[in-house]
């Protein structure tokens, strides 16, 4: 008997469109449902090495809420490259300033680090309030809860 796997060819038209409402949930758990879709690791045809994923929507990303102290605590950094170029933006600044970077940063955190882990990730949308432009699409409400 052999496994069912998909051919690159026949990928696109498995594609479905998800919205996911942030507000209220923890950071890691929205970031790792949606990982999850992206990947297509929630339908039975799904294929490590064939972009299986589908389009995922994320709103209300400016609600999203960290659990403990972490949303005091937490510290995001990047380097410049130079010589004391490190640059260190705390969570809450961050959250406020752009709360859109914060669920993508985790989101691709959890994601494949190849060719096509970028090219899954090309397929988030994430949105600080409840609008956006994606209405043609027709998307499916997924709470997260099966």
């Amino acid at each position: 008997m052999r496994t069912f796997q998909v051919r690159k060819e026949d990928a696109p038209a498995l594609r479905r469109w998800y919205i996911v409402d942030a507000a209220g949930k923890p950071l890691g758990r929205v970031a790792s449902m949606v990982a999850w879709l992206l990947q297509g690791k929630h339908k039975p045809e799904y294929t490590p090495h064939v972009d299986v994923g589908d389009h995922v929507i994320v709103i209300n990303a400016g609600k999203v809420v960290l659990t403990g102290r972490k949303a005091e605590r937490k510290i995001y950094y990047r380097h410049s490259g130079y010589p004391g170029g490190l640059k260190a933006v705390p969570y809450g600044e961050l959250l406020a300033t752009r709360p859109e970077f914060v669920i993508k940063l985790a989101v691709r955190r959890m994601m494949p680090r190849t060719k096509l882990g970028r090219r899954m990730f090309k397929k988030l949308r994430v949105y600080r309030g409840a609008e956006h432009p994606h209405r043609a699409q027709r998307p499916v409400l997924w709470e997260g809860e099966q």
